[in-house]
């Protein structure tokens, strides 16, 4: 993960081979299953939320030395949250294998991208659920928002995959 990219940052420069950002472990818990013994589609928000936060403190940690990014990180809100499920996922697929990258920015948020596979799944197994959640940046003293700056933009711009543009 870059500490202080430039506004010049290639796009994708910090995914893996698979094209991530991070990829985040989460263990399903019994309390995450339903009647029918899949995950519940509620439950799944939260799963994501779980792996969400583990990338951004390792990203804070990774980039202490740079206010900047620190800022962006501690400052952004979820706005929206879409989520597509393509096949179940039980109790046995333990645990969720969740892969994320930026999916785009715009002036006041970035929309983080999620593929969410079993643990036995490899990368070029189809994600059982697909989903994305748009992250508004605030002005924590203010209670408003306030427009992501050169240098976050280009922290996010290095964790987009190559199609998702800028």
């Amino acid at each position: 993960m870059p500490s202080s990219p430039s506004p010049d940052v290639p796009t994708g420069t910090g995914l893996d081979p698979d094209g991530f950002a991070f990829a985040a472990r989460v263990p399903v818990r019994w309390s995450d299953m339903d009647a029918f013994g899949h995950i519940n589609h509620a439950r799944m928000v939260t799963l994501m939320e779980e792996a969400r936060i583990e990338w951004l403190m390792a990203a804070r940690s990774a980039s202490e030395s740079d206010d900047d990014v620190a800022a962006l990180i501690m400052s952004a809100m979820i706005v929206h949250v879409e989520i597509r499920y393509q096949r179940q996922l039980r109790h046995d697929d333990t645990p969720l294998r969740v892969g994320m990258w930026i999916a785009g920015h715009r002036s006041v948020d970035f929309t983080i991208g999620y593929e969410i596979r079993a643990c036995g799944d490899d990368a070029t197994t189809k994600a059982a659920c697909v989903a994305s959640t748009q992250m508004a940046v605030v002005d924590a003293q203010a209670h408003t928002l306030r427009r992501l700056s050169p240098t976050e933009k280009a922290f996010l711009r290095s964790w987009m995959r190559p199609q998702d543009g800028s």
